[in-house]
């Protein structure tokens, strides 16, 4: 294998990584908006709309809320109040959102554990959704992964800033 190849699927893995969340979440809107309009025409027109368009909403927003959360966070995204912002310097600012970063990184372990071991608790009591009988420890899988990934997202961020802060992704007030 030439080099050129490799690099070209390293790059592939990198795009799908750094991409393949966003279009899951892309996804999921999409199919949330068209469940939603096929049962409001259902329920309007044929006065029988979708039983499980309850269930469905909520599971797409779980994937479309937990599959964009390690982008969000990776990116700096998160909505912040900056009304004291002028007040800092910028080496104070650098300290402040290091502690933010590391702080708020730790804090998350804590609720991906949680949900890790309530979709363990699902599994073995083979808890399944109302109307579509889907097992439930599916999507709390995924949330606990998907708030690992954030945490260690953050933790990364936090330790970057220390050493490498230019590897920091610039948020749109940055820019």
């Amino acid at each position: 294998m030439s080099t050129s190849s490799h690099t070209k699927k390293t790059s592939w893995a990198g795009h799908v990584l750094a991409h393949g969340p966003s279009w899951l979440a892309a996804t999921a809107l999409f199919a949330l908006m068209v469940m939603t309009f096929s049962d409001v025409v259902l329920r309007s027109v044929f006065d029988n709309p979708i039983e499980a368009a309850t269930e469905l909403t909520r599971l797409f927003m779980a994937i479309i809320v937990f599959s964009s959360l390690p982008i969000v966070t990776w990116k700096g995204s998160h909505i912040v109040v900056d009304l004291l912002d002028p007040f800092y310097s910028r080496f104070l600012a650098r300290i402040r959102d290091t502690l933010i970063d590391l702080i708020c990184g730790v804090v998350l372990l804590w609720p991906a554990l949680r949900v890790w071991q309530l979709a363990e608790r699902a599994q073995s009591y083979g808890d399944v959704t109302e109307y579509l009988n889907m097992p439930q420890f599916y999507i709390a899988y995924f949330i606990s992964v998907s708030a690992f990934l954030s945490a260690f997202v953050l933790l990364a961020r936090g330790i970057l800033r220390i050493f490498a802060p230019s590897r920091i992704p610039l948020t749109q007030s940055q820019m």
